[in-house]
């Protein structure tokens, strides 16, 4: 079983970013990966890359500064000669019912989101494109694609994962390069922690597994799209949320 060697990760410190940059490192990748505030916990992962052997990049990252993510992946480029795998983790929440959302609300989510995204896939996607291969993978969010009690501009954003995905996997196919999108359903940790026991208690009802999933499980997934094994899926969504 081949892997691609090199990988960047978005939003890396989370409770999801973390098992990603852990599991694949486990696989046998390179990991460069992005933090805005977490310090203690980005260094911590970093030194559980390195116990894999594998070689590690941090950068702490505004993923709304343009330019901070250029210099970032430049530099991971020049570090690791190539950036094989891009997943697009960064994201956030934030509960406010919708009479309440203001404009800045609503522009800091897509911004977070969706337009980190953009920002991140457009600084590596030329690389891939020059090297005529690459793997992209967007964690989107059955909140954009369920009938759920989640907050309007948060699952806006996530719908709009999609069409950035299926749009992005029909134009980069010709150079190899496949584009997927992962979509969680409540996961334990990151901003499934914002739920009430309500909300926990309904998820638990109508999810035939009964529970909320694991950073790990999401992270392994993400890990067999990154593989030589899922060499035939491209433009998917792949829903993980167990069985709602």
């Amino acid at each position: 079983m081949s892997h691609p060697k090199h990988c960047l990760v978005t939003g890396g410190s989370g409770s999801i970013g973390s098992a990603i940059c852990i599991t694949l490192a486990r696989a046998g990748m390179d990991i460069a990966f992005t933090y805005n505030q977490r310090e203690e916990p980005a260094k911590e992962i970093a030194d559980t890359i390195e116990t894999f052997g594998r070689r590690c990049l941090r950068g702490r990252i505004d993923g709304r500064n343009r330019e901070s993510i250029e210099q970032f992946c430049a530099l991971v480029e020049k570090h690791f000669e190539s950036i094989d795998v891009l997943i697009n983790n960064l994201g956030a929440t934030q509960v406010m019912p919708f009479a309440l959302i203001e404009e800045e609300d609503w522009d800091e989510m897509i911004e977070i989101n969706l337009k980190s995204m953009f920002l991140f896939t457009k600084a590596v996607v030329r690389g891939m494109i020059r090297r005529r291969k690459g793997i992209i993978i967007n964690l989107g969010s059955i909140a954009g694609h369920r009938l759920l009690e989640v907050p309007v501009h948060y699952a806006t954003a996530k719908a709009g994962v999609t069409g950035f995905t299926l749009s992005l996997a029909k134009e980069l196919s010709r150079y190899g390069i496949r584009v997927n999108e992962i979509c969680p359903g409540l996961v334990e940790g990151g901003v499934g922690s914002n739920i009430s026991e309500r909300q926990l208690d309904q998820y638990n009802q109508y999810c035939s597994l009964g529970r909320p999933g694991k950073p790990e499980e999401v992270a392994e997934l993400v890990c067999f799209l990154a593989s030589a094994r899922a060499e035939y899926i491209n433009a998917q969504q792949l829903v993980i949320d167990g069985g709602i």
